[in-house]
């Protein structure tokens, strides 16, 4: 099996795992298996998701998943893993290299990760949100401080460009003087702006200006619960500057 087989764009592949939100995988034997298997899963996601894409060394691998093992366990419990994926998803969507590397087939495997990035890729924004459904691997925790922050990591990028293009697909809209779907996208980059205070100025002040004030000041207030709640803070006086100015401007010039 050769790279650009695992570069495959698998959008006819028989099997689709969702990564994004709770993971879900269709048409494969023993997905339900696999599913209730938090490790062999975070393997799995690990392979479609780690960079470069492609064939991965076996001992990174090992060494992310098995660090306190030594090299002879470690190596075993990785075979056990690939085992347990190939029982799940069929022999042929797990492929090595050598001795030394293994990958997934996406010829055989679909991810919606993988299809995310690529519409984005394309500025096929609405697509791309249509894909993202939540965090990825939601309600799975690692095991080994590596893989965790691993995992937060990709939260994180998948989550700042789902709101990124979220944002994009409300300027658009604005500047097509189409508000209504302007405050649509803004609200959804919103929510996943998370602590981004500038973004959330940007989207308090598209709101106002197409109208809803009323949006606007339930954005800041619910973020304002949110920072007060995980941060212990208070939004900045910038922040609270604007909100005051949109409550108080009943012609949206905030």
């Amino acid at each position: 099996m050769n790279s650009a087989a695992l570069q495959h764009r698998g959008e006819a592949a028989p099997i689709r795992l969702r990564l994004f939100g709770a993971a879900d995988i269709v048409g494969a034997p023993g997905g339900d298996r696999l599913l209730a298997q938090p490790k062999p899963l975070l393997v799995l996601a690990w392979l479609l998701l780690a960079r470069p894409r492609g064939f991965q060394m076996r001992d990174r691998i090992t060494g992310l998943f098995w660090p306190d093992l030594d090299e002879g366990r470690a190596r075993a419990s990785l075979r056990t893993a690939l085992s347990t994926l190939r029982d799940a998803l069929g022999s042929d969507a797990i492929v090595r290299r050598g001795d030394t590397q293994v990958g997934v087939n996406t010829a055989i495997v679909w991810c919606d990760a993988h299809a995310f990035d690529a519409a984005l890729a394309a500025d096929e924004l609405a697509r791309a949100l249509e894909l993202y459904r939540g965090l990825p691997l939601e309600g799975v925790f690692p095991d080994t401080p590596a893989v965790e922050h691993w995992l937060e990591e990709e939260r994180s990028t998948y989550r700042a460009a789902a709101a990124d293009a979220s944002w994009s697909l409300a300027e658009r809209y604005e500047r097509n003087t189409d508000l209504t779907n302007a405050a649509r996208w803004a609200r959804k980059a919103a929510r996943l702006a998370g602590f981004d205070e500038r973004r959330i100025r940007r989207v308090m002040t598209l709101l106002s200006h197409s109208g809803d004030r009323a949006a606007a000041i339930s954005i800041f207030e619910e973020f304002a619960r949110g920072i007060a709640r995980d941060l212990e803070i208070e939004p900045s006086a910038e922040t609270r500057a604007l909100a005051a100015r949109i409550r108080n401007d009943p012609d949206g010039n905030a």
